[in-house]
């Protein structure tokens, strides 16, 4: 091809390479290479290019730190409180945000309902949609209550049409669905591709950073989990939010993986009805309503996401197998950390786990990442080998480490705040993290130093006991 030339990159880590190949010498990926076409000068640089149309300076002028505003007073509230939470008390201007989760899970809907959401406020809001048409967006629209009038539709594909309707609307918030189907016609590379995508978020965030839009992207996920097209554009953007759950439950949770104006470690709760997202105010309660009582295997733990204490209820159960290998399954929990602690258990209690398959489950949808809910899964594990039930006002969190020693966690004192709210009576943890509570909290801190301690409070084939 006369006065082009082209090169391959890798679509997970954006190596280069002359020539195809079947394996990235970067990352190892087979098969991830594909060709990109560009002119003879190379590829062009569309965000220096969109600046010089628009007649602003390649450069601004450096100003004392002193004289820039922050951005705490600057801050636009959502009206979604579970969405404003994670984002950090609101939405900064010029933020440029990128959600992604699996498909259905509901991100299309939550920026949806956030966009009419300030679009009721008197801002202007743009929701340019790659995937659907007009009327799909509309349909869905007023079924969440989202039609305000200054809620604009755009059916683009196009980054540069996009970028027309940003300068001539002057939105204050723009929504993209999706980043991977937005292409920049100055590359000759597929929509969706490394390049592109690089492309056109390099782009959007000149756009953020300039003219203070508000920039929302929704990414696309791999089979792997992860973000497609993904440490490329994760360092781009400001925000990196991930919607997680199961399409087929009704609970949601958004959380803060990366966030430059807040916590990254926020989450918010949300229950899909037919009307749309509904933010969950009270999690934990949710989380423990459906708990059956009197059941062996299963206790409740109090974890802590960003500044929220949320209780949930752990579920183990250990059944004799006649396989070779024992299954191991860990729903909502770390695998590698389930397996420690089931080690733990065999080597210093001398639990027998060798023959039996173990089942552990966080109900409710939610996956626990903190050492925290160590304790509770020994506790629900020893509880279904030995059939006997927790008492349901008890409640248990604590590190376990490998010699069997329980070790403290941070916020106790937060975490046996929401167990005394919800009328729980005992908190097992460790002897360190028992810190005494203002008065009148009726709730008990057990202090446990080894995991044997709580082994022997449980009587095989009886109830525990506590004395």
């Amino acid at each position: 091809m006369a006065g082009k030339r082209s090169y391959y990159e890798c679509q997970q880590c954006g190596c280069q390479s002359p020539r195809w190949l079947g394996r990235c010498p970067d990352c190892g990926t087979w098969g991830s290479l594909t060709e990109v076409l560009v002119g003879a000068g190379g590829p062009p640089d569309g965000a220096r290019s969109a600046l010089r149309s628009a007649g602003r300076p390649l450069a601004t002028a450096p100003v004392p730190l002193v004289q820039v505003a922050g951005v705490e007073n600057r801050r636009l509230r959502t009206g979604i409180s579970e969405f404003d939470r994670v984002l950090g008390g609101g939405l900064v201007p010029g933020a440029m945000i990128l959600v992604g989760g699996d498909p259905g899970v509901g991100k299309s809907t939550l920026l949806l309902q956030a966009a009419g959401a300030l679009a009721r406020q008197g801002l202007t809001v743009l929701y340019a949609s790659g995937e659907e048409s007009l009327a799909q967006v509309s349909e869905r629209g007023r079924r969440l209550g989202a039609d305000a009038p200054d809620l604009y539709v755009a059916a683009e594909t196009s980054l540069d049409a996009i970028l027309e309707h940003i300068a001539s609307i002057k939105p204050t918030a723009v929504v993209v669905d999706s980043i991977q189907t937005t292409w920049d016609a100055a590359l000759e590379s597929a929509a969706g591709s490394l390049s592109q995508v690089r492309q056109v978020a390099g782009r959007l965030l000149e756009v953020a950073k300039h003219q203070e839009v508000s920039v929302w992207l929704i990414g696309h996920v791999t089979k792997e989990g992860s973000l497609a097209g993904p440490k490329a554009l994760e360092h781009i953007v400001d925000t990196v939010l991930s919607f997680e759950g199961d399409r087929h439950q009704a609970y949601r949770i958004l959380r803060a993986s990366k966030n430059r104006f807040g916590p990254t470690d926020e989450v918010g709760v949300f229950e899909m009805r037919a009307e749309g997202l509904t933010p969950v105010e009270n999690p934990s309660a949710v989380f423990l309503a459906e708990r059956a009582d009197g059941a062996p295997g299963s206790v409740v733990v109090a974890t802590v996401e960003g500044t929220r204490p949320i209780l949930v209820e752990v579920q183990a159960l250990v059944t004799p197998t006649g396989a070779t290998m024992p299954r191991r399954v860990a729903n909502g929990l770390d695998f590698q950390r389930v397996a420690m602690l089931l080690a733990v258990l065999e080597k210093r209690l001398r639990v027998g786990l060798g023959a039996s398959d173990v089942f552990l489950n966080v109900a409710g949808g939610m996956a626990v990442e903190e050492p925290a809910a160590d304790l509770g899964v020994v506790a629900a594990v020893l509880s279904s080998v030995r059939n006997v039930p927790v008492e349901a006002s008890w409640a248990f969190f604590g590190e376990v480490g490998l010699g069997g020693e329980v070790r403290r966690v941070a916020q106790t004192e937060k975490r046996l705040q929401e167990l005394a709210r919800l009328g729980f009576a005992r908190a097992f943890t460790a002897p360190a993290g028992a810190t005494s509570l203002p008065t009148g909290i009726p709730i008990t801190a057990v202090r446990l130093s080894h995991v044997g301690e709580l082994a022997d409070l449980m009587v095989p084939g009886g109830k525990m006991r506590f004395d």
